[in-house]
């Protein structure tokens, strides 16, 4: 009996630090692991997420409905037919001719084949359409999506509402704080504030103030909350390709890394964002 109760605590100890190896040892290899990048909008308890190449694509399509003045519903409506069309990616083929976020035809009026790829020109193709469509603001994302795209398969937009409206929510700064990113840290040097300089003049156009460079750091001045809130979501989304590693605004920091989540430091104007740049 005595040698039957020692080989039971043999047995338990021995499986005790088997698993306490087997938890170091998975420790270990997760933190060698590379983790996933994403961006994540947050809204009303809706996530909707995205990889960093999507997450970029969502912002241009609401950065450019914001400089035209557009409601986020527009926005809402872009995003959802670019989810289903190309699942937010700048697609160089597809149906037919098809090309693009929204996979526009060439041979149907929507510009040459490298007009259609640059997504610039294709969202403010679709949003040149979508505002010729009276009362589209109230019409469902089915409906309004299906008048500029005549797709065969319409009622397919109606599943990417819910990520489209947080994702709109967030990108065109009516939810603060909303959209973030898990991204890794970039190189030091691998920052392009002219870039940023160039992007935000350009997309931001007369809703902000043209940045101001000085070193490895960009301020942006805006006009209201909304706007600041815009521009550092769009920052944050576009910050693994401009190598950002921080965004302030209104008291937040966002900063690249595993947390990726929006840090309330309670310092920081509400009259400009600044980007810090590696």
């Amino acid at each position: 009996m005595r040698k039957l109760a020692i080989t039971v605590v043999v047995v338990a100890v021995v499986g005790v630090a088997a698993f306490a190896g087997l938890r170091s040892l998975t420790g270990r290899l997760h933190s060698l692991i590379p983790q996933a990048e994403d961006c994540t909008a947050t809204v009303s308890g809706h996530q909707a997420t995205l990889d960093p190449e999507q997450a970029a694509n969502a912002a241009l399509i609401t950065a450019l409905s914001v400089r035209r003045g557009l409601p986020a519903r527009a926005a809402t409506i872009a995003l959802a037919t670019a989810m289903q069309e190309s699942k937010l990616y700048n697609l160089e083929g597809g149906d037919r001719d098809s090309l693009g976020l929204f996979q526009q035809r060439p041979s149907q009026g929507w510009g040459t084949r490298s007009q259609v790829l640059d997504p610039v020109h294709a969202t403010d193709a679709f949003y040149d359409a979508l505002v010729k469509i009276p009362n589209y603001e109230n019409l469902k994302i089915t409906v309004a999506a299906q008048k500029v795209q005549r797709s065969a398969y319409p009622a397919a937009y109606a599943k990417h509402e819910p990520d489209a409206r947080a994702l709109a929510s967030a990108l065109t700064g009516y939810s603060p704080h909303a959209f973030a990113c898990r991204i890794d840290v970039p190189d030091t040097g691998a920052g392009h504030p002219a870039a940023l300089r160039k992007e935000i003049g350009s997309l931001f156009d007369g809703v902000v103030d043209a940045p101001v460079v000085r070193g490895s750091t960009a301020t942006i001045g805006v006009p209201s909350a909304t706007a600041g809130w815009a521009v550092a979501h769009y920052v944050v989304a576009e910050a693994q390709r401009l190598g950002v590693l921080k965004v302030s605004y209104a008291g937040w920091t966002w900063s690249t890394g595993k947390d990726g989540d929006w840090k309330h430091t309670g310092s920081g104007s509400a009259r400009q964002v600044t980007v810090t740049f590696a």
